[in-house]
C-alpha cells in the first residue's frame, strides 16, 4: 500500500483545521482528494469517512476532557443521525460508479457545501443585527430531543451520502436549534457526536466496496497527528479569521461541483474574497482595537476629586479653636 506524500501532508493541513475550528473535514478533504489528486467522487468520500472514523475521536477525547461537551444532546442527536448515515451510504451505493452517476454525485455534494456556507454566513449576520451573545453553559442548556433528532437526521444523511456534514454541516445546525451556545462549546458536542456518526457511514462504505485504502492510509497519516496538534491549539485560535478561511473554501468547492467553469471561479472568487474581507473590517474594525491599546495607561485611570481644603471644610481646626478658661474650674 503506497502513500502519496503530498496527499499526506494536503491532509495534515485539513487535520489542522479540523482540530482547531472542529469543521472543514469532509467539506475539504473530499474536495482535496478528487480536484487536486484526481480520486473518484464514490471513493473520495467513502475513503474520507473510514478515515475520520480515527481522525474525529482525538478531537473529541480533548474537549470531553475540558468539559465543553452535552453528552445528553450527543445522544438524541446519535438516534436521529446513525440509522440515516448507514442509509445514506447504501443510497451513494445505488447511484453506481458511471459517469453520469458520479455527477449526480458531485451536484449533490456541491449543493451540501453551498447550503452549509450560506448557512455560516446568515447566522453571522442574524447574530450581529440581533446583538447576540452565546453565554449558555454545554451543561445547563435545555436539550429539545424531536428537532435534535431532527437535525441528526439530517446531518447523518449527507454525511452518508456526501461525507459532508460531521463538521461543518452539523454545526451550522447545532447554532440555528441552540443560537445561546457559543460556537467552542457546538464544537465539541458536534465532534463528539460525529464519533459513532462516521462510524456508521464507514460502516456503510466498507460493506458496499467504495473504499480505496492507499487513500484512507495517506489521509490518517497526514490527518490524525495535525486534528491532536489542532485541538491542543483551539483555546488560542483566533475563530474569527479561521472560520470564514473555512466558509470561502466551501463556497468555492460548492461552485466547482455544481458545474461552475474554472475561468467563471477565477472571476467570481477573487471578488467575493475581497468583498468579505472589507466586511470582516468593518464589522470588527480591528484599527480602533490597536488604536486603544496605544494609548497610555495614565491616560485612562478616572481623576478622582480632589480633597476639600480648609476654607471650604465644616469641621474648624484645632489651632483655631478657643482655649478653655484659666479661671473655670
Amino acid at each position: 500500500m503506497h502513500l502519496n506524500p503530498f496527499m499526506v501532508l494536503g491532509s495534515a493541513v485539513v487535520g489542522l483545521l479540523v482540530g482547531v475550528t472542529g469543521a472543514g473535514g469532509g467539506a475539504l478533504m473530499t474536495p482535496m482528494l478528487i480536484l487536486l489528486f484526481g480520486v473518484a467522487p464514490s471513493a473520495a468520500i467513502s475513503s474520507d469517512l473510514v478515515a475520520a472514523v480515527l481522525m474525529r475521536p482525538v478531537g473529541a477525547a480533548v474537549h470531553l476532557r475540558n468539559g465543553t461537551v452535552n453528552l445528553r444532546m450527543v445522544g438524541w442527536m446519535m438516534v436521529g443521525s446513525v440509522p440515516l448515515a448507514f442509509a445514506g451510504s447504501y443510497l451513494l451505493h445505488l447511484l453506481g460508479v458511471s459517469a453520469a452517476d458520479q455527477k449526480n454525485v458531485e451536484v449533490a455534494l456541491g449543493l451540501a457545501l453551498l447550503v452549509g456556507a450560506g448557512a455560516m454566513v446568515l447566522r453571522y449576520v442574524l447574530d450581529r443585527r440581533a446583538g447576540q451573545q452565546r453565554l449558555g453553559t454545554i451543561t445547563s442548556v435545555a436539550v429539545r430531543p424531536l428537532p435534535t433528532i431532527a437535525l441528526g437526521a439530517v446531518g447523518g444523511l449527507i454525511v452518508g451520502l456526501t461525507s459532508v456534514g460531521s463538521g461543518s454541516l452539523m454545526i451550522v445546525l447545532l447554532l440555528f436549534v441552540y443560537p445561546l451556545l457559543g460556537a467552542n462549546q457546538l464544537v465539541g458536542t458536534d465532534l463528539a457526536q460525529a464519533v459513532p456518526l462516521t462510524a456508521a457511514a464507514a460502516l456503510g462504505a466498507l460493506a458496499f466496496g467504495h473504499v480505496e485504502f492507499a487513500v484512507t492510509a495517506s489521509v490518517v497519516v497526514g490527518s490524525v497527528p495535525a486534528v491532536l496538534i489542532g485541538s491542543a491549539l483551539s483555546s488560542r485560535a483566533p475563530d474569527r479569521v479561521i472560520r470564514p478561511v473555512i466558509t470561502f473554501v466551501i463556497f468555492a468547492s460548492g461552485l466547482k461541483y455544481v458545474g461552475v467553469g474554472t475561468r467563471t471561479l477565477g472571476l467570481v472568487l477573487p471578488a467575493v474574497a475581497l468583498a468579505g474581507l472589507l466586511w470582516w473590517l468593518a464589522g470588527t474594525q480591528p484599527w480602533r482595537r490597536g488604536r486603544a491599546a496605544a494609548v497610555p495607561v495614565a491616560a485612562r485611570v478616572p481623576v478622582t476629586s480632589p480633597v476639600p481644603d480648609a476654607a471650604h471644610s465644616t469641621a474648624e481646626p484645632p489651632a483655631n479653636r478657643p482655649s478653655p478658661d484659666p479661671g473655670r474650674r
